[in-house]
């Protein structure tokens, strides 16, 4: 059976312990900020799902300085689960696909032991260093699926079976993707990408940029890979989740998450994630 359905609130601040910023942001600023922060440095976090692991993890995050966000600058990563961080990490910025200064950072970190961690984002602006916390929690296992995993072959709401689901899509106008269900296409020998996104509803208003941008690339790859949108909540009101979000284990949102032809989970992405990064996930699919 499926989990009980969750309200809005507890959806997107079950992330395990993590402090996800995604739960707290407003609309257009980062949720905390005052005027006396005005010139303030913070790292928000975005990943949702990290777990102990001797495999490298995508970690990432968004900048903001007070109440703007305010991605450009390097940046670089250190992180332990002591107060003696390890050597500092290069991160990458993704900005094409997403809003202006709200590009992401990301890194691959190696988490192997589940528990408390803390992070430092070491940032240089105007050739000053400037320093923003993370904390963040490891979980003993994922709860989404991961790559090596079976992709979940539940259905998803479509625009001739939409399940109870109203609307199957809240971006406006809504998008293409809601022709066939998950059920019947994954592990039916071509690869599909799928995309669990909010738009209308996202707390962290990445649902809406990402998928735009995902639909600027179904072209070039239609004929090789099945794209489908599922809604996370089942209707206006954010309060149950969709059968589809249950069996899929996610508690946030957005998630890309790539599943190959024989319906293995290949390669996911969340919290945020930029135009190269879905396109790399794509190109994964059929190479």
């Amino acid at each position: 059976m499926p989990p009980e359905p969750v309200s809005r609130r507890t959806f997107l601040a079950a992330t395990g312990g993590v402090l996800v910023a995604a739960a707290a942001y407003g609309r257009g600023s980062p949720a905390g900020a005052s005027s006396a922060d005005s010139k303030k440095l913070s790292a928000l976090l975005l990943a949702s799902d990290l777990y102990a692991s001797p495999d490298p993890q995508r970690i990432v995050f968004a900048l903001a300085e007070g109440p703007k966000y305010a991605s450009g600058p390097p940046a670089k990563l250190a992180y332990g689960q002591s107060r003696k961080l390890g050597a500092p990490v290069d991160t990458v910025l993704h900005s094409r696909g997403l809003p202006k200064r709200r590009g992401i950072y990301t890194a691959d970190v190696m988490l192997p032991q589940a528990g408390p961690w803390l992070g430092v984002v070491q940032v240089k602006v105007n050739g000053k260093r400037q320093n923003a916390s993370l904390a963040f929690q490891v979980q003993d296992q994922p709860k989404a699926p991961v790559p090596g995993t079976p992709a979940p072959r539940v259905a998803s709401p479509t625009a001739a079976n939409p399940l109870g689901v109203d609307p199957i899509c809240t971006r406006n106008p809504p998008c293409p993707l809601h022709e066939v269900s998950l059920d019947t296409v994954i592990g039916a020998g071509k690869p599909v990408a799928v995309m669990l996104a909010t738009p209308a509803l996202c707390q962290s208003r990445y649902c809406g940029p990402v998928l735009d941008d995902l639909l600027t690339l179904t072209d070039q790859y239609k004929d090789r890979i099945t794209f489908v949108h599922a809604e996370i909540y089942t209707n206006l009101s954010g309060n149950e989740t969709t059968p589809t979000v249950q069996a899929w284990g996610i508690q946030t949102e957005p998630w890309l998450f790539g599943v190959d032809a024989s319906g293995t989970v290949a390669s996911r992405i969340d919290g945020a994630f930029g135009h190269d990064e879905q396109q790399q996930l794509l190109q994964q699919l059929v190479s």
